[in-house]
């Protein structure tokens, strides 16, 4: 625990991106509104990407129809 300290006090210690000094470290309110705007955002892309699978399965499902019936066309 020592050394760990020390080294935290002479700046050799790397503790990623856990270290902010007070002039670039966010408060929690400003910390808490990006986070909430980040989820809104992921949750606008979950959204969007649901319905474009929603259509794509549907798309499939029609071609492989299509497909089906023109196979049997042939015989």
């Amino acid at each position: 625990m020592y050394a760990w300290t020390k080294a935290a006090k002479e700046g050799r210690l790397n503790v990623g991106s856990g270290s902010h000094t007070p002039e670039t470290a966010m408060n929690l309110a400003e910390e808490l509104a990006l986070l909430r705007r980040q989820v809104k955002e992921q949750e606008k892309e979950i959204r969007r990407l649901k319905e474009e699978n929603e259509f794509l399965e549907e798309a499939s499902a029609f071609f492989a129809a299509s497909r089906r019936k023109s196979a049997r066309g042939r015989e």
